[in-house]
C-alpha cells in the first residue's frame, strides 16, 4: 500500500430540515389548530482514530466529503429524519488543522478518540411550537440551520519513543532490523527507504518501546534536496533521537564529521525547537574499521563534531553493540516517563536516569 502523511480535504455537515406551518383538517373537525412538525437535523462529521490504519491514502484520492440534510417536517404532527453522520476512520497520530484559520480541529493520539469536523445544522422548528392562547392560528415556523463547510489540512505525524536521524546509507534500516521486528527495505544504493517505518523494540517479558526509521537526509534537504524535509514531522513525537553516523564512508573523500554536521543544520532549518531534542551519537559500521583503530576512529569523530552528549558504536550488521544500546534506550524512556508523572520527593525509587559518565556512554572498545 502506498504511504500518504499528508494530504487535503473538505467536510460539508448537511442542513438541518425547514419547520412546516400546516393546520389539522378533518371532516368535522373544522378548527383543528396548527399540525407542522419540526425539521430533521442534518449530518456531522467525525474523525475516529483507528490503529488498524496506517496511511491517509483513502483520503488522497477521495476528498470531498458531504453528509445528508435532514428532512423537511410535515403536517399531522410529523417531525422529518434527522441524517446520519459520517466517520472518517484515520490512522492514529493524525493532526487535523483546518487551512483558512490554521486553527487545530484534533489530534487523534489515542485509538477510539473521536472528533467533530463539521457539525450538522439544526433543524426549524414547525408552527406547533408557536400556538399559544392568543395566537391559535400561527404561520410562523423557521428554517433550518446550514452545516458547517470546512478545508482541512491532514498530516499524519507517527507515534514512536525514538526517532532515527542520518545520511542515506547510514545503516537506519540495517539497525532497526536488527534491533525490532521491522522489516525494511534494505540495499546498498541510497534512498531505499522512501518512507518511515515503525518497529517495536523488545528489551524483555513487557519491556518494549517503538523506534521509527525516515529517509535519509542530505545537505541541501531545505531547499528540496533529496526527499526534502517532508517526512521529518514524524519526529515531533519523539522522545529521543539517534543520530546514526556512517563511520567508515566506502568513499574516501566523505568525512563523516562534515556529514554529521549537515544533518545537524538541516534539522535546525527545519525546526529550531526539534533540534533541540535530546539527541544521543550512535557511530555505525565499526565491523568494516580495524579493530585496533576503532577506538581510536571513535574518539578522533567525537573530538572533532566536538560531541559532549551520550556516544555509541555499533555495528547494525552483526549487531555488536547494539545490545547495550537497546538497554540504555529503555532506561531512558522509562527514567523519563516517571519524571513525567512527577513523583513525589521522598518517593523511594532507585533512578534509572543516565548519568552522563556512564561507561555505556564512552566509546566502545572493539
Amino acid at each position: 500500500m502506498k504511504f500518504i502523511d499528508e494530504t487535503r480535504i473538505e467536510v460539508i455537515a448537511g442542513n438541518g430540515g425547514n419547520g412546516i406551518a400546516s393546520f389539522r383538517r378533518e371532516k368535522y373537525i373544522p378548527f383543528g389548530g396548527p399540525d407542522g412538525g419540526d425539521g430533521g437535523r442534518g449530518g456531522s462529521i467525525f474523525a475516529l482514530a483507528d490503529r488498524n490504519i496506517n496511511t491517509l491514502i483513502d483520503y488522497r484520492y477521495a476528498r470531498l466529503h458531504r453528509a445528508k440534510h435532514g428532512e423537511h417536517g410535515r403536517g399531522s404532527d410529523c417531525y422529518g429524519k434527522g441524517a446520519d453522520d459520517i466517520v472518517l476512520r484515520m490512522p492514529v497520530g493524525t493532526l487535523i488543522t483546518d487551512r483558512n484559520s490554521g486553527e487545530v480541529i484534533a489530534d487523534l493520539m489515542e485509538h477510539g478518540q473521536k472528533a467533530l469536523l463539521a457539525r450538522g445544522g439544526q433543524g426549524g422548528r414547525g408552527n406547533i411550537h408557536f400556538k399559544s392562547s392568543t395566537n391559535r392560528a400561527p404561520r410562523q415556523q423557521t428554517d433550518g440551520e446550514e452545516g458547517q463547510t470546512r478545508e482541512l489540512q491532514l498530516e499524519l505525524r507517527v507515534l514512536a519513543d525514538v526517532g532515527l536521524l542520518g545520511m542515506p546509507n547510514a545503516g537506519k534500516s540495517t539497525f532497526i532490523a536488527a534491533v525490532s521486528n521491522a522489516r525494511p527495505k534494505i540495499a546498498d544504493y541510497p534512498f531505499t527507504t522512501l518512507h518511515p517505518n515503525l518497529g517495536v523494540v523488545r528489551v524483555g517479558d513487557e519491556q518494549s518501546f517503538v523506534i521509527a526509521d525516515i529517509p535519509g537526509l542530505i545537505a541541501g534537504a531545505a531547499e528540496g534536496a533529496g526527499l526534502g524535509h517532508q517526512f521529518l514531522r514524524h519526529l515531533k513525537r519523539t522522545g529521543l533521537l539517534l543520530h546514526i553516523v556512517d563511520l567508515a564512508p566506502f568513499d574516501e573523500d566523505t568525512d563523516p564529521v562534515k556529514d554529521a554536521r549537515d544533518i545537524v543544520l538541516e534539522l535546525e532549518k527545519f525546526d529550531p525547537e526539534l533540534a533541540q531534542k535530546p539527541r544521543w551519537l550512535v557511530l555505525n559500521k565499526i565491523d568494516m574499521i580495524d579493530a585496533e583503530q576503532c577506538a581510536a576512529r571513535v574518539a578522533d569523530f567525537v573530538q572533532r563534531f566536538a560531541w559532549s552528549g551520550p556516544v555509541f558504536a555499533i555495528s547494525a550488521l552483526t549487531r555488536a553493540g547494539c545490545e547495550p544500546l537497546v538497554r540504555a534506550i529503555y532506561q531512558e524512556i522509562r527514567a523519563r516517563d516517571r519524571a513525567s508523572r512527577a513523583l513525589e520527593p521522598d518517593h523511594e525509587e532507585t533512578s534509572s536516569a543516565l548519568d552522563p559518565d556512564d561507561p555505556r556512554f564512552k566509546p566502545i572498545d572493539v
